[in-house]
C-alpha cells in the first residue's frame, strides 16, 4: 500500500515538473518576443512594455528605430529633445525637386506640410560639403542600379549599405526613380584629450563616460580648443579643431527651436563676445562620449501624391535615412545614408501608349439623348448570351 502511494506521489511530482518545465519554456519564449507571460517571469526583471518598444525599434518596417531619438530632415525644422539631423536626405530631395520634378514638391492632399516646405528651400546643398565626403546618384530602380551603388560606396568609402536591402527593387516602371546618397567623414584631434572617467548627466543619468581637459592642461592640447563665447557655465559655445578641415562646435544654453536658429544664435553671440577666446590653463572642458546608430523610415513623406512639371503624378513609395555618429577623446566619425523610391502614380498616364477598350467581360451601357441630362436606357451585361 505504501509503495503504491509513493509511486503515485512520484508520478504527481513528475507531472508537475513537466507542467512547470513547459510553462517555463513558453514564458521564456514569450519574454524573448516581448509578449505577456502566461504564468511567471521566473525571477527575471522583465518589463513587457519596454521589451515591446525594443522589439519594435529593431523589427518594425526593418528599422532599428529608437522612438526617443527624432530625425529632423532640415535645419529649419522645429526640433524637440533628442533630435538629430544630417544633410543626406536634403541632397536627394534637391535632386528630386530640381532634376526630376523640375518644380517644388507639393503633396496633393497635404499642400501645407511644413517639412516639405522646408525641404523645398534646399538650404543644404552639395556646395556645403566637400565632394570627397559624399556620393549620390539617381536612376531607374533596378538590381543593376543597386549593384552600381554598392560598388561605388565600396570603392569610395570602403563601406556597405545599411538601407539598400530594405527597398523593393522588383516590378519597377521605366518612369520610376530611386535616389540615394551616402555621406562619410572621419576626423582626429591633433592631440588626444584625456579620458575623465564616468560621471552623471543632467543629475539623473549615471555612469556616463566623459573626455576633456582639467585645469593646468598643456598649452599644446589647449590650443586645439577655441572659445566662441562664454556667458556662464550654463551658456557658452566652444570649437574643437581637428587635423582635417572639420570643426566640432559644442554649445549649451540656447533655447531656439530649430538647428538653423540655434546655429545663427551661436554666430551672433560669437560676434558680440569680447572676452577671452583662448582656452586658458584655468579652464576645464568635459564632453560626454557619443555613439549614435539610428535608422528611420520617413513615413510622413510616404504614399502622398505630387506632380512633376509635365503633370505626371508620382508618390514616394519608401524613404529611409540612417545616421551613425561617434565622438570620443581621439576624434569622431559619421556615416549617413538616405534613400528614396519614387514611383509613378498608376492612376494617371500622361504618355501615348497602346490602350485596349475591350468590353469582353461585365460592363454597363447607357443610352441618352445629346441635349438631355439623364439616360433613357441602361443595361448591366453579365451573361452575354442573354443579350445576343
Amino acid at each position: 500500500m505504501k509503495k503504491k502511494i509513493l509511486i503515485a506521489i512520484l508520478a504527481i511530482i513528475l507531472i508537475l515538473f513537466l507542467i512547470f518545465l513547459v510553462l517555463f519554456i513558453i514564458d521564456t519564449k514569450r519574454m524573448e518576443e516581448g509578449r505577456q507571460v502566461l504564468f511567471s517571469t521566473w525571477g527575471r526583471n522583465y518589463d513587457m512594455a519596454k521589451s515591446n518598444d525594443n522589439n519594435n525599434n529593431v523589427n518594425d518596417d526593418n528599422n532599428k528605430d529608437n522612438d526617443d531619438i527624432k530625425f529632423a530632415l532640415t535645419m529649419d525644422d522645429k526640433i524637440e529633445e533628442d533630435t538629430v539631423w544630417c544633410g543626406t536626405f536634403q541632397l536627394i530631395w534637391n535632386d528630386l525637386k530640381n532634376d526630376l520634378a523640375k518644380q517644388d514638391i507639393i503633396f496633393k492632399e497635404f499642400p501645407d506640410l511644413e517639412v516639405v516646405k522646408n525641404l523645398n528651400k534646399g538650404n543644404f546643398k552639395t556646395d556645403d560639403i566637400s565632394e570627397e565626403s559624399y556620393y549620390k546618384i539617381y536612376g531607374n530602380p533596378s538590381i543593376e542600379l543597386k549593384n552600381e551603388i554598392e560598388r561605388a560606396i565600396k570603392e569610395k568609402f570602403k563601406e556597405t549599405s545599411d538601407i539598400l536591402d530594405d527597398f523593393d527593387w522588383s516590378d519597377s516602371n521605366p518612369r520610376d526613380y530611386f535616389l540615394y546618397c551616402m555621406l562619410k567623414k572621419e576626423f582626429e584631434f591633433p592631440i588626444e584629450f584625456n579620458e575623465l572617467g564616468e560621471g552623471t548627466f543632467a543629475d539623473k543619468y549615471n555612469n556616463i563616460e566623459y573626455f576633456g581637459l582639467e585645469k593646468n592642461a598643456e598649452e599644446q592640447v589647449r590650443n586645439q580648443i577655441e572659445v566662441l563665447y562664454y556667458i556662464n557655465d550654463q551658456n557658452f559655445a566652444i570649437k574643437l579643431k581637428t587635423k582635417q578641415n572639420d570643426e566640432v562646435i559644442l554649445a549649451k544654453g540656447i533655447t531656439e527651436d530649430s538647428f538653423k536658429d540655434i546655429y545663427n544664435e551661436i554666430l551672433k553671440n560669437e560676434e558680440q563676445f569680447e572676452g577671452e577666446k583662448s582656452f586658458t590653463e584655468m579652464d576645464e572642458i568635459k564632453v560626454p562620449k557619443l555613439d549614435i546608430d539610428e535608422k528611420k523610415r520617413l513615413s510622413e513623406l510616404e504614399n502622398k501624391i505630387f506632380s512633376f512639371s509635365d503633370g505626371t503624378e508620382y508618390e514616394i513609395d519608401e524613404a529611409l535615412q540612417t545616421i551613425k555618429f561617434e565622438l570620443d577623446e581621439k576624434g569622431g566619425k559619421i556615416k549617413s545614408e538616405a534613400g528614396m523610391m519614387v514611383r509613378e502614380n498608376a492612376i494617371l498616364l500622361t504618355e501615348n501608349i497602346e490602350r485596349n477598350f475591350y468590353l469582353d467581360d461585365e460592363f454597363i451601357i447607357f443610352l441618352k439623348e445629346e441635349d438631355k441630362d439623364k439616360p433613357y436606357f441602361a443595361a448591366k451585361i453579365n451573361d452575354i448570351t442573354k443579350f445576343e
